[in-house]
């Protein structure tokens, strides 16, 4: 057990009735144990090693998983954003000027029979489509996942993105009723229902758009000036105007700014490359297009912090709604993960993305015990992050 000699930390939740007391002292304790008081191993699965009562098999956790239906996994989805929500709102006090959210699609793979996998051609594989939603609080550079919704593999962006975005901007003005809300979006949820849907909210919203015949028509005189610019610097070039523009599916016409680019690349030739955002807000082209829409480009990071750090396409379960519920749960530890990495400001690990956090605080050698008072976890008395996961543990409400 822990003493007062041995360093320790003790973190208290509010719904349990014990605290956790982390104790540093497994190099030492194994030291101190008479041979033969070690517990004998036994097979994963089957029993745990320290207490002896039955844990989940592998076929029970599959169990578990396709026992979860549609009802049960939008009530999830429900609370997940809840929680939130109502935590950055303590941490703010209720005070935000503006919020923004941003949706991104993502490609998950899929190898066997799984529901409604489908081939993709943009991705040129079968896959789902997932779609991830984060939210934005005023200045901050954080965007903080809230939401994530599974989709057949030959679903289009916007399937789904006005019933996400519809509970989101309800939960949002409860929590924050001052609030200005932002939607930024790419080109493929630039649909009219969209438009029209967010026109209706009122919400400011930027969204890109692909390019088109017409389109690039109303750009050919920009372009041509950022032709020239290129060439007399010998560098890319990129100029910005608007334009009023109605596609033949809209019912009004629209603002859509116009960046004219010129791409060149030592030992190629230059490259035009214009793009298309369509927006509500009165700013100028370049302050909308470089300092509001170019922010959402951070999202990539946080897909591949869920892909890589904490296997977001691990959807192998051959019932959609068995794979629904695993990216639920991938998503409640990543909301975990961003409150750690939050606090992680001023610590050896600021900068440190999830898998780095799992490497360095998470896997660590370590067991349990538990008693009527507390539960106790013997951590190593040495390891080389273990300053930083005692600050950490401080910095998460822990007490030495």
């Amino acid at each position: 057990m822990a003493t007062e000699c041995i360093a320790q930390v003790t973190f208290k939740f509010e719904p349990k009735s014990k605290p956790i007391v982390a104790t540093f002292d497994t190099g030492r304790l194994q030291r101190r144990r008479p041979a033969g008081r070690r517990p004998a191993p036994q097979a994963p699965g089957r029993a745990d090693p320290l207490a002896g009562p039955a844990v989940a098999s592998q076929p029970t956790l599959s169990r578990f998983e396709n026992a979860v239906g549609r009802r049960a996994l939008i009530a999830m989805g429900h609370v997940l954003a809840d929680t939130v929500i109502a935590h950055h709102r303590r941490r703010l006090k209720g005070r935000a000027a503006r919020i923004t959210i941003d949706l991104d699609p993502t490609d998950d793979p899929t190898h066997g029979q799984q529901e409604f996998t489908f081939f993709n051609g943009h991705y040129d594989t079968r896959c789902y489509l997932p779609v991830v939603a984060t939210v934005t609080f005023n200045d901050e550079a954080e965007q903080f996942a809230v939401a994530a919704v599974l989709r057949p593999g030959n679903a289009p962006a916007s399937l789904g993105a006005r019933g996400l975005l519809r509970r989101l901007l309800g939960k949002l003005r409860q929590a924050f009723p001052t609030a200005t809300l932002r939607v930024r979006l790419d080109g493929g949820f630039a649909s009219p229902q969209v438009f029209a849907f967010l026109e209706a909210q009122p919400v400011e919203y930027v969204v890109a758009m692909a390019s088109n015949g017409r389109l690039e028509q109303r750009a050919r005189r920009l372009m041509g000036k950022a032709r020239r610019l290129s060439k007399a610097t010998g560098q890319t070039a990129h100029l910005y105007g608007e334009t009023r523009y109605a596609a033949r599916t809209w019912r009004r016409t629209r603002r859509v700014l116009i960046k004219a680019e010129v791409v060149r690349h030592p030992g190629r030739d230059p490259k035009n490359n214009p793009r298309f955002v369509v927006t509500n807000l009165p700013d100028a082209p370049q302050t909308v297009y470089e300092q509001i829409y170019c922010q959402r480009g951070d999202m990539e990071n946080r897909l591949k912090e869920l892909h890589h750090g904490l296997a977001l396409d691990r959807t192998s379960c051959s019932r959609f709604l068995a794979n629904q519920f695993r990216v639920l749960l991938t998503l409640a530890a990543y909301v975990l993960f961003q409150e750690l990495q939050r606090r992680a400001h001023g610590t050896a690990c600021a900068d440190a993305q999830v898998l780095t956090l799992r490497e360095r605080l998470i896997k660590l050698a370590g067991w349990v015990e538990r008693s009527v008072r507390r539960i106790v976890l013997h951590l190593p008395a040495t390891f080389p992050w273990l300053r930083t996961w005692r600050q950490l543990a401080r910095a998460v409400g822990a007490t030495s």
